[in-house]
């Protein structure tokens, strides 16, 4: 009888749960992300049993494969691996780097440069079986360059220090409805500032094409390879490959910029979970 695995996903906004049998999806369930930074133990098996445990439907995993956020930290994995185990007292839990599943599901079992680019932002040099280096990650308040925080605090320092033209700043009022304090309060006081900052990456989304909106995706990536993907020497032979809601979203500027640093770009793709799939399914 074949084991059921359970792999996940996640980042610090939502997470994918799937299910596999056979090398096979059963069943794919979304919750909300979790982040060691932000919860703890008792909120983490919370989530799980209110938003995961009800849509399995009974059915028990033998192996729960989960790359998160925040799981580079021995204290982070210890924390998670109790929590799960709690939810999943039989299965045998794997913690790990959400860099290692997005390696994984761009490289496969081949060498490349990974890059996430989501609410945050990561990168490493994969050898096809392990991470061999890894750019510092210095969360979202020193780093995360390229990132949904990084790209939605500059859209936000835009409007507060009213650099956006006048019909930019229409367009933000209009969409947003909110004021200097509000912006304030969520960012300084407020759960989740990173996710909140984030938020604001949907502003350049829909005004493509406005010159400012382009200098300030432009200005974001470039920080990104230059901080990141030029310290890999590897970069310069290897395909470079991207995950995460804003590369997929901005992977036009992502061909262009690769296309001038002479760089080789490899798969653009939204979320890892198919990659995954197709190597837990091997």
């Amino acid at each position: 009888m074949s084991t059921i695995q359970l792999v996940a996903d996640s980042g610090s906004t939502k997470a994918e749960w799937c299910l596999l049998e056979s090398g096979k999806k059963r069943k794919t369930v979304i919750t909300q992300g979790i982040s060691p930074y932000f919860l703890n133990g008792r909120q983490v098996q919370d989530i799980l049993q209110r938003e995961l445990l009800p849509r399995l439907k009974g059915v028990v995993p033998g192996v729960v494969h989960y790359y998160g956020t925040g799981c580079s930290n021995p204290a982070n994995v210890k924390l998670l691996k109790l929590a799960m185990k709690k939810v999943f007292p039989l299965a045998k839990i794997n913690v790990e780097h959400d860099l290692l599943g997005a390696a994984k599901a761009l490289c496969g079992r081949e060498k490349g440069i990974a890059c996430i680019l989501g609410t945050g932002s990561n990168s490493c040099f994969f050898n096809g079986k392990k991470i061999v280096k890894n750019s510092p990650g210095l969360g979202y308040v020193l780093g995360d360059e390229g990132s949904g925080a990084y790209l939605g605090r500059k859209v936000v320092q835009y409007y507060l220090y009213n650099t956006f033209d006048e019909d930019l700043m229409d367009r933000f009022n209009a969409r947003f409805n909110m004021d200097a304090p509000t912006i304030l309060d969520a960012v300084y006081k407020q759960p989740l500032p990173n996710r909140f900052l984030a938020g604001f990456t949907i502003f350049l989304v829909e005004n493509r094409g406005h010159y400012m909106i382009e200098n300030i995706i432009e200005d974001g990536l470039n920080d990104f390879f230059f901080n990141h993907i030029y310290k890999y020497r590897e970069s310069w032979t290897l395909p470079i490959h991207f995950v995460g809601s804003v590369a997929y979203g901005f992977r036009d500027v992502l061909k262009d910029m690769c296309a001038s640093y002479e760089l080789q770009l490899g798969r653009v793709i939204k979320k890892p979970m198919d990659g995954l799939v197709a190597y837990h399914s091997v």
